[in-house]
């Protein structure tokens, strides 16, 4: 578990190997994206089966913009991570209309 700016996060440690395995971003780093005051968060319909999932753009501590899939638990208290990713052209689109 990760506290940053007064929220808690966490994640699953080997989703977090894979996931900087896949795609070279690791969740401690994505977590930041959290801070970015201009990020922008979207319904995750498409894969809100078992919980409510979410989308956030925006750019990380490192100043990367990233997209990262995240549900809330614990009535909103912690935000669990659940892969992130550098945006795609779309994506980039999107958070520039911001």
């Amino acid at each position: 578990m990760l506290e940053l700016n007064g929220q808690l996060f966490d994640w699953d440690t080997y989703k977090n190997l894979y996931n900087i395995e896949k795609h070279g971003v690791p969740f401690k780093e994505a977590a930041t994206v959290f801070s970015d005051n201009a990020a922008i968060i979207l319904d995750d319909l498409e894969h809100s089966q078992n919980e409510e999932r979410f989308k956030i753009i925006g750019h990380s501590g490192n100043l990367r913009l990233l997209m990262v899939c995240h549900f809330y638990r614990d009535d909103d208290s912690i935000i669990r991570i659940i892969s992130a990713r550098k945006v795609t052209k779309t994506e980039q689109i999107q958070y520039g209309r911001n």
